[in-house]
């Protein structure tokens, strides 16, 4: 099963990829995972990555979808994939196209107002990383867990969370229209509680791998 997972930042993708990825048994493939794997494994495309990232370059198109290409040859693929964070724009997509089928793109879809409402809400705790949400934390700003302070990280202001998502809509959102017209999108509503969620993706697979 070869899949793709879409939607805005703060939608829950990850979350959910990486549950769909343990119940099928498939990879879950991030683009930050792959470079990083690469750089590692000192393969060609990762060298050239790790000389692009430190002249604080951003890593372009052609070594991305070099280093998905390699990622996708390995073993534990054989059965299937499940992409988070690539394809993200149409161009990648043709790209992807060209080595591999994708059988289903997942569309996570929650309302922006929502997104910016949970991130904005976000908290994380300077002393160990722990993040809640401002109505969990109900007006304290200490953390329940060491007792640091919970802060709102830069890019968690509403003003960066709207800049992110107009980036979100010129970018990436046109791969959900590709993958409609390819009859892969499986639209799903994002906006309900993980679990429901989680079982309305595995319900819209099953029936798409009937």
């Amino acid at each position: 099963m070869n899949l793709v997972f879409l939607g805005p930042p703060g939608a829950g993708k990850g979350t959910q990829a990486a549950r769909i990825s343990q119940t099928y048994d498939i990879p879950h493939i991030s683009t930050g995972a792959m470079l990083r794997e690469a750089i590692a494994n000192q393969t060609p495309l990762g060298i050239q990555a790790k000389a692009t990232i430190e002249r604080g370059e951003l890593v372009s198109d052609e070594i991305v979808i070099g280093i998905v290409k390699e990622r996708l040859a390995q073993a534990d693929c054989a059965k299937g994939y499940l992409l988070d964070g690539f394809p993200r724009t149409v161009p990648q997509a043709e790209a992807l196209d060209q080595f591999s089928h994708v059988e289903a793109a997942v569309n996570v879809d929650v309302p922006a107002q929502v997104i910016i409402d949970r991130i904005a809400g976000r908290r994380m705790c300077q002393v160990c990383g722990e993040a809640l949400h401002v109505d969990l934390l109900k007006g304290s700003d200490t953390c329940p867990k060491c007792g640091g302070k919970m802060v709102q990280r830069d890019d968690d202001k509403p003003e960066t969370v709207r800049n992110r998502l107009d980036v979100y809509e010129k970018q990436t959102k046109p791969l959900i229209d590709y993958y409609r017209r390819q009859n892969a999108l499986l639209d799903v509503n994002g906006n309900q509680p993980i679990d429901e969620v989680q079982a309305d993706i595995r319900r819209a697979l099953e029936e798409a791998m009937k």
